[in-house]
């Protein structure tokens, strides 16, 4: 993750997701839903890789009830989200570090968006372990990051149709390629179905795959 700690790409961090994540505006909103499915008008939320605030300023400007503490562990992105929040700071605890330095809760909910594909399996699991214990009975977890077939041939293909589709969104093909080949050597990215079993392993009931946009996956699940 060392571009989160690059002053100019955490400047111009906010462009990325709508332009490479399929869907990512609505990705925000069915987040927030699936959400309110469960969690009260005055609820607690977690967010994990907060850096950026994209997602927390969604939810907070959708639910002016709710209160969020963000963890990440880039110093330069918890200084973007506190930018991007604006007055809606003063709902927010923002927290430098891995999930540990996550507060005890209890949370009403959590959330974990385009942050877990960076994250290694084994500590993977922990990470999801860690917002389970800190989530109230019953409270959902909604995560998406990368997860695509990884059998041969599989995992090519994905990060081909990811390229083509930031070119597409109008990134310069050079870039798009830097990117693709980036993620290809750096990412450790499981199948969905990988995916699905951690959320099981780390204790988490009722997993659903609810988003898919091209080589990005979406689950709730609930603690």
């Amino acid at each position: 993750m060392d571009a989160f700690s690059d002053q100019q790409a955490v400047a111009r961090y906010a462009e990325g997701p709508p332009r490479l994540v399929p869907g990512f505006d609505s990705l925000q909103r069915m987040v927030m839903l699936l959400l309110a499915e469960h969690a009260s008008d005055d609820a607690r939320i977690l967010v994990l890789g907060a850096g950026g605030g994209l997602e927390i300023k969604a939810f907070a400007e959708a639910r002016p009830g709710w209160r969020f503490d963000g963890v990440d562990p880039s110093a330069e992105m918890l200084n973007l989200a506190k930018v991007t929040l604006g007055p809606l700071a003063d709902r927010v605890c923002l927290h430098h570090g891995l999930i540990d330095c996550a507060p005890e809760g209890p949370f009403d909910a959590a959330t974990c968006i385009l942050t877990l594909h960076f994250v290694e399996r084994d500590e993977r699991l922990r990470t999801l372990g860690e917002i389970r214990r800190r989530l109230k009975p019953g409270a959902p977890l909604a995560v998406a990051h990368f997860s695509f077939p990884q059998g041969a041939g599989e995992r090519e293909l994905w990060l081909a149709r990811y390229a083509a589709f930031a070119v597409a969104s109008g990134v310069e093909p050079a870039q798009a390629e830097k990117a693709r080949e980036a993620i290809a050597g750096r990412l450790p990215i499981l199948a969905p179905e990988e995916d699905e079993q951690l959320l099981r392993e780390a204790g988490f009931g009722a997993v659903s795959q609810f988003y898919m946009g091209f080589a990005f996956r979406g689950w709730v699940a609930y603690a």
